[in-house]
């Protein structure tokens, strides 16, 4: 029997994405699965039932034919209750499950003994790179942030030069240059604005002025040891905080639109906009608040709403990817694809999951009626992964003193052979050897 990957209709508030496009259908019947899809589900992403059934999918009579036997569910976001019920035992469930804001639910799957994979957590590899939906989602983010930006700005762009006068160009500032901050400085720049930005990141400076925007921090010895492994940003300390704020405090108040990136994993937004610099801000100036849904940079930011303090607009829009869905859902799917493929035997056409796989290791929240994230109450396998790193590591060590142990006794050979002729000299066996010393060790000095 085929597997079975069932794709349901978004239920969250403000959420217009799908988790498969008909492009990914054709690819995963190609694997050898059964698509069916809830109807209606691409409708928020145009994509019309009709389009996945020309590529090979099922259209579902209703969400019990759609979860019956099905071996894969796959979502944007997490299911509701009434959907976790519907869910199979021993389905694989993949979506961005939020799990660092709803860690009870983790709890929920491992009960209802679906195995949970959370796409948010995928690790920064290049193996993965095609799988991380926070770069493909937050690419699109920092795009529409400048969109949104220029129809609360009561001013163009670009500069204009006009018989009746001249027209500045707007000045706008992007604190945090991750993708989502990237990305809105190149479609600032690309719309004409002069951009500026700042990052606690060394990395991010280069990546500023590569394209076209001038780079801002306090670039002391805390901000060149700012940014995790995985390429993240590290929480700064109070004081390095308070010297960036007095830094951006200045800047801000020169600056038309402020675009605030900035995020934390498994943390609150950090505070970059206090409302002293908003209320330092010209009437007419704009804030988006791109981190809104996780507490946001800006003081006065309100999720789902366009506040006005002051005449300055602060933009807090929810689930900004959604605002665009048809091109979101096109590279999560895609996103999908390529975990999927990663699971899936093309020859067997059957599930076959590798638990000891990186990018797995990275995403599985539960298995099997467990929780075995360490993150979220799994064993944590730390200390056996340092005890087993270690265990090489002194085996290498232990290699390289025989490698060295080796390499003496064929530097001093020669000379022995050396000191073996000069011993027909009658009486003159000691000199021999002296000299044979010296020579062994000329020769390893030259060589």
């Amino acid at each position: 029997m085929n597997l079975k990957i069932a794709i349901p209709k978004e239920t969250a508030p403000h959420e217009k994405r799908v988790a498969a496009t008909p492009d990914t259908v054709k690819k995963y019947i190609a694997l050898g699965a059964t698509v069916m899809i809830e109807s209606g589900a691409g409708a928020a992403s145009a994509i019309t039932d009709e389009a996945y059934k020309n590529a090979g999918g099922i259209i579902s009579k209703g969400k019990d034919d759609l979860y019956k036997s099905a071996d894969i569910v796959l979502r944007v976001q997490k299911p509701d209750d009434k959907e976790l019920a519907a869910i199979p035992k021993g389905a694989l469930l993949v979506a961005m499950l939020a799990p660092y804001s709803d860690e009870a639910t983790i709890k929920a799957y491992a009960k209802a003994g679906i195995d949970a994979f959370s796409m948010e957590l995928v690790p920064r590899i290049s193996r993965a790179q095609s799988m991380d939906v926070l770069s493909s989602q937050s690419n699109l983010a920092g795009y529409k942030s400048v969109l949104d930006a220029c129809e609360h700005y009561p001013h163009a762009f670009p500069m204009m030069m006009t018989a009746a006068g001249t027209v500045p160009p707007a000045k706008v500032f992007v604190m945090g240059a991750g993708v989502a901050g990237l990305q809105a400085i190149a479609t600032a720049k690309r719309l004409g604005a002069v951009v500026t930005a700042t990052d606690v990141r060394p990395a991010a400076k280069e990546q500023v002025q590569s394209l076209g925007g001038n780079f801002i921090a306090v670039e002391d010895e805390e901000f060149k040891a700012a940014e995790t492994a995985g390429g993240y940003a590290k929480e700064m300390s109070k004081e390095y905080q308070k010297k960036q704020a007095e830094l951006v405090e200045a800047h801000i108040a020169k600056q038309d639109i402020v675009i605030t990136t900035a995020l934390i994993p498994g943390r609150p937004a950090p505070k970059l906009v206090t409302e002293a610099m908003v209320k330092s801000m010209k009437p007419g100036s704009v804030i988006v608040d791109l981190a809104v849904e996780t507490g946001g940079n800006c003081a006065l930011s309100k999720a789902g709403s366009v506040e006005v303090v002051n005449g300055v607009s602060i933009i807090g829009h929810i689930n900004v990817p959604s605002r665009l869905a048809a091109d979101a859902s096109s590279l999560y799917a895609k996103n999908l694809l390529n975990l999927l493929t990663l699971i899936i035997n093309k020859e067997s056409k059957k599930l076959e999951i590798k638990w000891d796989d990186d990018i797995i290791k990275g995403v599985a929240l539960t298995k099997s009626g467990d929780v075995i994230h360490p993150n979220f109450g799994g064993k944590k396998p730390a200390e056996k992964k340092e005890g087993n790193k270690d265990a090489p590591k002194e085996a290498l060590k232990e290699d390289h003193s025989a490698d060295k142990a080796e390499e003496k006794p064929q530097a001093k050979a020669p000379a022995k052979k050396t000191a073996t002729k000069k011993k027909a000299a009658p009486k003159k066996k000691a000199p021999a050897k002296k000299s044979a010393a010296n020579d062994t060790s000329d020769k390893g000095e030259k060589a």
